[in-house]
């Protein structure tokens, strides 16, 4: 990361004098439902929170692992993760929605993305690699941890985007024919980039909210059902976040 100060940039993220350092591993919730959850659940449980600017960050009460979000879209979630990397953030998992491009992948499944495929703009400021991919280790950890808990799980490529109500049908289909995407987002692949960019290790956990493979939109982000999956799989994740490998 050092060697980046030397660009001719004019701004770079620093650490505020009153800033504490944070846990390099943490969980990075783009959706504020989720993210509210997650803060109140770890303060329940001895955590402190922390400022973070326009968003909300928590620290575990053994500080060893952190919760941060919401952050919805790219150019927000690299503010947020350009800022957890500088406080100390080193092994971040985002969890986040997804629609599904493919049939098999109904609401309240669980994906693991890979190969993601820059259609937003903040990763093209970042790097000209428009097919970022996330830690291999972390993705791998992210296996075995839902392999314990039984939770079924598929994987494939995510799209991201900044524009999600101009989605034609026909783009959707070029990009499940043409690129091999399964689903669809809004963070991912600038994630992906600046992860890459800073030299962190970075992977998601996706919750498919909408259906889009259907000849008819199925949202279900606003069911009981979904909340509740959410909400489980929240606490999965943050239940195994002390046997992250370092």
């Amino acid at each position: 990361m050092n060697d980046h100060k030397k660009e001719d940039v004019v701004m770079h993220p620093v650490r505020g004098r009153k800033e504490k350092l944070i846990p390099e591993a943490g969980i990075f919730f783009v959706n504020p439902a989720e993210a509210t959850y997650a803060m109140n659940t770890m303060l329940s449980e001895g955590g402190k929170k922390r400022f973070f600017f326009n968003s909300m960050l928590c620290v575990n009460g053994d500080e060893t692992f952190f919760v941060a979000g919401p952050a919805v879209g790219a150019p927000m979630a690299v503010l947020c993760m350009e800022k957890l990397i500088v406080l100390g953030g080193r092994r971040i998992i985002l969890v986040g929605w997804c629609g599904a491009l493919q049939q098999g992948l109904e609401v309240g499944s669980v994906l693991l993305p890979g190969q993601a495929l820059c259609g937003e703009g903040t990763s093209g400021y970042y790097s000209s690699d428009k097919g970022p991919k996330p830690s291999a280790p972390l993705t791998s950890w992210l296996r075995d941890t839902l392999c314990q808990r039984m939770v079924p799980w598929q994987e494939g490529r995510v799209w991201s985007t900044d524009a999600p109500y101009r989605e034609s049908r026909d783009l959707l289909a070029r990009l499940h024919k043409e690129e091999d995407i399964v689903a669809i987002d809004m963070e991912y692949s600038a994630l992906c980039t600046v992860s890459l960019f800073r030299g962190i290790e970075f992977a998601a956990l996706m919750l498919v909210s909408d259906e889009l493979w259907q000849k008819e939109w199925k949202a279900g982000f606003s069911t009981p059902a979904f909340r509740r999956r959410s909400q489980e799989m929240s606490g999965v994740l943050m239940g195994a976040m002390q046997s992250m490998p370092h």
